[in-house]
């Protein structure tokens, strides 16, 4: 079985993922003045260069972009629009862009497929944008067993999937398991090809165009087991601590920016996704964007999902266990917390 962060496994199947992706993908068809990643720039020397991709918790981005907050905070950036979430991870693996907006599962991935990366910043907790999505007659997990379940494998999707099986007392081996990329998984659901489906927003909304369809379960129901960060190769860290300084402060200076200008903020997030306003807003209820507070807490050691060092430590196992990896990661070595202490200090001597 192939891990899916491995460089070898993206040169064969990228075209067709990216493909996938931006045929099913309602983000994909809007046309902005973010530049797409078809020619990396390798060259730091005009700031930083940043990847995302269709999440709500990622969004904000968007907003930074277009209300020159970047450019408030002293850096330069170029934002890299990716159709395929796929796609910005083996870019970052690869070291052409110098920062990424991923999840820890993925990340802790890509450090076990030999990647060098740190986690400066919680974006945010899925807190029901992951969803698992069934078919009629399917009323509970126990109603799994046997049935076609497709999902992203080794992605957190897959991991909420079998969080939720092992709660009610399934095995893995229950469901007969269909590894599709998140895109094509939904499309694949909505065509009657599988029972069921493990997606991120907005490839739910697609996956409940099935008729009679319905969510199951979703992240909302498993706290803090799908976290979502700013990723920077730590080459760039070294190299440049003060940018990626300025991009945490733009970070919480653009989630201040939101809360005082909800609407103009909702419209250009909207627009980024692909959706109306209306529709965006049901995707902010299953996001909860992380405060300040909310990111010390994070990178603070503990003994359940809040914290980020006990949460790597779970899906690091969980690679392990599926055969994504070979060997569990040192996760003390991939978070730096410096800063947003750095930016707490800073607003409290304001």
């Amino acid at each position: 079985m192939k891990r899916r962060s491995l460089l070898s496994y993206i040169v064969i199947f990228l075209a067709t993922v990216s493909l996938s992706v931006a045929c099913s993908n309602p983000a994909s068809n809007i046309q902005t003045n973010t530049e797409t990643p078809t020619t990396p720039n390798t060259s730091t020397e005009t700031g930083v260069r940043l990847g995302f991709s269709a999440w709500p918790g990622w969004f904000p981005w968007q907003v930074a972009n277009d209300q020159d907050i970047f450019d408030q905070n002293n850096v330069k950036v170029d934002l890299k629009w990716f159709d395929g979430y796929l796609e910005s991870i083996s870019t970052l693996n690869a070291e052409q862009i110098d920062a990424n907006s991923q999840t820890l599962g993925d990340t802790v991935s890509s450090i076990a497929g030999g990647a060098d990366q740190l986690v400066v910043l919680v974006n945010d907790n899925s807190t029901g944008n992951d969803k698992i999505i069934v078919s009629e007659g399917i009323n509970s997990v126990q109603d799994l067993k046997g049935k076609k379940v497709a999902a992203e494998e080794g992605t957190v999707d897959h991991f909420l999937l079998l969080l939720g099986m092992k709660e009610a007392g399934l095995k893995p081996e229950d469901i007969e398991f269909v590894p599709l990329e998140t895109g094509s998984a939904a499309a694949a659901f909505v065509a009657g090809q599988v029972d069921a489906v493990a997606v991120f927003a907005p490839f739910t909304t697609q996956a409940l165009t099935r008729p009679n369809s319905k969510e199951l379960f979703s992240s909302k129901d498993f706290p803090g087991s799908i976290s979502d960060h700013l990723v920077f190769t730590r080459k760039f860290v070294e190299e440049n601590p003060e940018k990626v300084q300025a991009m945490v402060d733009s970070w919480f200076a653009t989630l201040d920016y939101i809360k005082t200008n909800p609407d103009q903020a909702n419209e250009i997030m909207a627009k980024r996704a692909g959706v109306s306003v209306e529709e965006y807003g049901k995707y902010a209820e299953g996001t909860k964007l992380f405060t300040i507070e909310e990111n010390l807490e994070a990178f603070t050691k503990g003994e359940n999902m809040k914290s980020l060092d006990f949460s790597a430590k779970q899906l690091s196992k969980f690679l392990v266990d599926v055969g994504l990896a070979t060997k569990e990661i040192d996760t003390t070595t991939i978070f730096d917390d410096r800063f947003v202490k750095a930016y707490a200090e800073k607003i409290k001597g304001k």
